[in-house]
């Protein structure tokens, strides 16, 4: 177990008595999280100028600190203006400069809230907003107006309009919880929240947003692993954003999930100053591969309030993406979306491979600059369709086959049928019989 001569260093400047038993407990982590700057000066031994400490107190009084004592641990004190865990994890002044595009709520996810706790967006899934509490309050943060402001889990009873509301919805099959961070909560009351999920006979998965995996890998323990096994299928999608955060601790968390059976996504945000750069990103997937999790999406980075300085241009998006895609696995290639202002949703942005088409032919390029033709069918025929869904007898058969049915000659060779021949319907010679 991961417990080196820095982090026992931070954990007695934390705690005298500390040992790697503290250290591990997920619970230490939280009692001990940093949410002033004497505290960060004291165990990180970074020391900052008066007069820019000033400016760091402003940032904090308007957006507050919290980050866990493992987290500081993966930070580099001798270069930390460009440590990319710093830059996540630290205030800086540049968050009080407001942009006459920043937003509170930039994605408009109050606005689409039927119930509290709830955004129904999508046609057929829901945000479920269950806590404003995370371990580590990102600099990035989206829902800077929600995190730290309110700062608690919302209880069983105030959930339930949002229960209420996914059980008489048939159309939502797709329950994200989120928050905050969802796991934050107690394993008794996840377990909890996600029976009455699940009960819900057409919600056909639940997936769970959460960064712990990054910032307190040790909220991965047996008992959660427990928890999460009985709701399957489950999918986390964590939220890794630099390899640097990849530790072993982090690895051994991962794959704790990945061997329960739990499928792991990443949502990296693309930010200027920590990520911006192909190399990095694609560094970052391959380390995500490697410990079973998929690069889901590259996010570019919100409008929200005190943001400008982490938004890099679009270009800066598609300039990572030529860079992988035919470079590297397919696997290891995210989405690139944009959260669309106003609650449009996220909008995949990708390099044009496509030059031009006419009516039999499509003009392609490849990641090389290979320029080729792919030729269409000279005939296409479409098969009938009158649009009545419900009467289709056509190739609209959504149900699962049937694989216990046995048929032809499968039939004949099984044991526990009884049939020994197959006779076609308008065989004549059996028609003679039946006269």
């Amino acid at each position: 177990m991961i417990f080196n001569k820095k982090q026992q260093t931070i954990a007695r400047n934390i705690d005298t008595d500390a040992d790697i038993s503290k250290w591990k407990n997920w619970k230490w982590q939280l009692k001990h999280s940093v949410t002033d700057i004497d505290t960060f000066e004291k165990i990180s031994g970074i020391k900052f100028p008066a007069d820019y400490k000033k400016s760091l107190q402003e940032t904090i009084d308007k957006f507050p600190l919290s980050v866990t004592p493992y987290y500081i641990s993966l930070i580099d004190p001798k270069n930390y203006e460009y440590d990319p865990v710093f830059i996540q994890s630290f205030p800086s002044p540049s968050e009080l400069i407001m942009s006459k595009y920043d937003m509170a709520d930039p994605l408009a996810e109050d606005k689409d809230s039927p119930v509290p706790h709830l955004t129904h967006r999508y046609p057929d899934r829901v945000l479920f907003h269950v806590s404003n509490t995370c371990s580590m309050y990102c600099r990035h943060c989206t829902r800077k107006r929600k995190v730290g402001d309110d700062n608690h889990a919302a209880g069983m009873d105030e959930l339930e309009p949002g229960l209420k509301y996914i059980s008489e919805h048939p159309e939502i099959r797709d329950v994200l919880i989120s928050g905050g961070d969802p796991l934050m909560l107690s394993d008794d009351y996840l377990d909890k929240l996600l029976e009455r999920i699940s009960s819900i006979e057409h919600v056909e998965m639940i997936r769970i947003g959460t960064r712990m995996p990054v910032v307190l890998p040790y909220r991965i323990t047996n008992k959660l692993i427990e928890v999460l096994k009985k709701y399957q299928p489950i999918y986390v999608n964590t939220h890794f954003n630099h390899p640097r955060e990849m530790t072993k601790s982090a690895e051994e968390g991962l794959a704790m999930l990945a061997d329960a059976g739990i499928v792991l996504g990443n949502q990296t945000v693309l930010l200027a100053g920590v990520n911006d750069c192909p190399r990095i990103i694609k560094t970052l997937c391959h380390k995500l591969l490697a410990n079973r999790v998929r690069p889901y999406y590259l996010y570019q980075c919100d409008l929200s309030e005190g943001l400008s300085h982490f938004r890099t241009p679009v270009g800066k998006g598609i300039e990572i993406l030529e860079n992988l895609i035919g470079h590297t696995t397919g696997l290891g290639v995210p989405t690139y979306v944009i959260d669309a202002p106003g609650g449009g949703g996220k909008i995949p942005v990708m390099p044009n491979y496509l030059i031009s088409w006419s009516t039999n032919k499509v003009i392609l390029r490849n990641y090389e600059g290979v320029i080729t033709t792919y030729k269409e069918p000279d005939s296409y025929e479409a098969t009938f369709c009158n649009r009545k869904c419900d009467e289709c007898d056509l190739q609209l058969n959504l149900e699962g086959a049937i694989e216990t049915s046995n048929i032809g000659i499968q039939m004949l060779l099984s044991d526990d049928d009884d049939t020994i021949s197959l006779t076609p319907a308008d065989n004549d010679r059996f028609d003679r019989r039946d006269e």
